[in-house]
């Protein structure tokens, strides 16, 4: 392929140490390290936590290795503690607290995505959390409308499939859709499949002494899939949204329908993407295969596939010029054919038309 990111064995090495995964005996740690692309690696992929665990747990047995300088790794220390672990109990606190809110005046709500993964990491604090993602059982209306008479928070309706509204230092997006249903004609029905799912309010947590629902094994299981392919197709996705799937399957693979799901990932075409990306979790970050329903995969597919989230071969550096990022997400929807094949069935020229489309009915988007 001739693009290969740097110290690719060595980043999932750290990766794998730092969930629990790997053996610091057998890491090849190299003489030069370039600790500063680590950490860029490491904050663009989410896992800055993750890494700094890894670095610890190599340290422990190679003492005297070339480790970051005291100044890097004490700014690192300083960005978990602030930007993972405090911020965690702040969204912890701040989700408490909407729930409840929500709850005086009659309303469920279920958590989507960020928190409800996080639940399944070995550290949950040490996932990064961002948005905060709910629904309202088909009340967001309802709960928008709460907010802004009772506590005279705006509400922004300009997205497709979501409003947006900031709770206490964090932004919600309170979700009527679970995709956006106007950029793929199969959406449209994987839509179709997701709302009945999610009307099932039996799978609770308490999150700062509230019960919260969270989505049932096989919606969060076809959520999570589609939301990262989605994103895999477009622009890209980070480590961080693999290790989401690979920590629900390790958490909850004796209660999917497993079945069922791969029924409905062939029905959409997305069951070669889904067993590239169980291979990755397995071969590359450690899990074990039982978890998963892994069959054989084009070895060299698969490495494509990792470089890609590793370091995405189109660059995502979008123009800041409205007409050239236009003619820019042509150029990168046109090179990443190749990933839409693994993903979908609908032709090409139907997804170019639905996202064309999409935009502009929403031209911020654009």
């Amino acid at each position: 392929m001739g693009r290969m990111i740097a110290d690719k064995e060595f980043i999932l090495q750290l990766v794998r140490l730092g969930i629990g995964h790997g053996d610091p005996e057998r890491v090849f740690m190299p003489e030069k390290v370039k600790w500063g692309r680590i950490k860029g690696f490491a904050v663009t992929h989410g896992l800055t936590a993750v890494i700094l665990d890894g670095i610890g747990k190599l340290q422990e047995r190679f003492p005297d290795g070339a480790f970051p300088s005291e100044k890097l790794t004490a700014w690192w220390i300083g960005e978990v503690m602030h930007c993972y672990e405090f911020r965690y109990d702040r969204y912890v606190a701040a989700v408490g607290e909407l729930a409840a809110f929500y709850r005086q005046h009659g309303l469920k709500m279920m958590l989507l995505k960020g928190y409800a993964c996080s639940l399944n990491w070995p550290r949950p604090n040490h996932r990064p959390l961002g948005d905060m993602d709910i629904w309202m059982f088909d009340r967001y209306q309802e709960a928008d409308r709460l907010l802004e008479t009772e506590k005279g928070i705006p509400v922004d309706t300009s997205d497709h499939h979501h409003t947006v509204f900031q709770w206490n230092g964090f932004w919600v997006e309170n979700h009527y859709d679970f995709l956006n249903v106007h950029h793929h004609q199969s959406n449209v029905a994987f839509e179709a499949i997701l709302k009945p799912l999610a009307r099932d309010d039996s799978h609770t947590v308490v999150v700062a002494g509230e019960t919260v629902c969270i989505p049932s094994p096989l919606l969060h299981a076809l959520f999570l899939l589609r939301h990262s392919i989605v994103h895999f197709t477009a622009k890209g996705i980070n480590l961080r949204i693999l290790l989401d799937w690979a920590f629900f399957v390790k958490a909850h693979t004796r209660e999917i329908d497993w079945p069922r799901l791969e029924a409905i990932l062939d029905q959409f075409g997305m069951k070669p993407i889904y067993q590239l990306f169980n291979a990755i979790c397995v071969e590359d970050l450690g899990f074990d295969a039982a978890l998963f329903p892994v069959c054989a995969v084009d070895p060299a597919l698969k490495e494509r596939v990792l470089d890609d989230i590793l370091e995405p071969e189109f660059p995502n550096d979008e123009p800041k010029n409205r007409a050239l990022r236009a003619v820019f997400k042509l150029r990168r929807w046109n090179h990443n054919k190749w990933k839409r094949d693994l993903s979908y069935k609908e032709s090409g020229l139907s997804s170019l038309w639905h996202g064309v489309v999409s935009h502009l009915m929403k031209p911020g988007t654009i």
